[in-house]
């Protein structure tokens, strides 16, 4: 399982000292990317990629109906450019507390659009506002 802890502390909570700042860190937003930074480096293949952040966490969780594209599961996805660069900058980053670890990080891929349930919930630097969450179930 590939995943992050999406603390999405404020910078100022951060720059507390070693023993009282808060773990983790804003990273949802820059996980995958950061992954394709290691396909593009030849260490890992994109299935690998798809089986660690999706596959494995629906199975390791037992989430029903998600981690695959089957049919009659819910179409969540992600549409990736593998070869368009972009910059991580304070313009573009979408976490409530405005910042990221990644700042002035250039990948090589980038995200164009997600689709979560099947209906779109982001597009090219777009946030829909709908309201298209749906609770998940595990088998459990």
């Amino acid at each position: 399982v590939i995943a992050t802890d999406h603390a999405p502390h404020t910078r100022s909570e951060k720059e507390n000292s070693y023993f009282s700042a808060p773990s983790g860190g804003p990273l949802v937003q820059h996980a995958l990317v950061a992954m394709l930074e290691h396909y593009h480096n030849g260490n890992i293949s994109l299935e690998k990629i798809v089986e660690k952040m999706c596959h494995a966490v629906a199975d390791c969780f037992q989430i029903n109906k998600r981690g695959y594209i089957r049919p009659g599961y819910f179409a969540d996805l992600v549409l990736v450019d593998l070869n368009e660069p972009w910059t991580v900058s304070s313009e573009n980053i979408l976490y409530k507390c405005g910042w990221s670890p990644f700042e002035g990080t250039q990948f090589n891929s980038s995200v164009k659009k997600v689709f979560v349930n099947g209906a779109m919930a982001y597009s090219d630097g777009s946030i829909s506002e709908s309201r298209l969450v749906r609770r998940l179930t595990f088998n459990r």
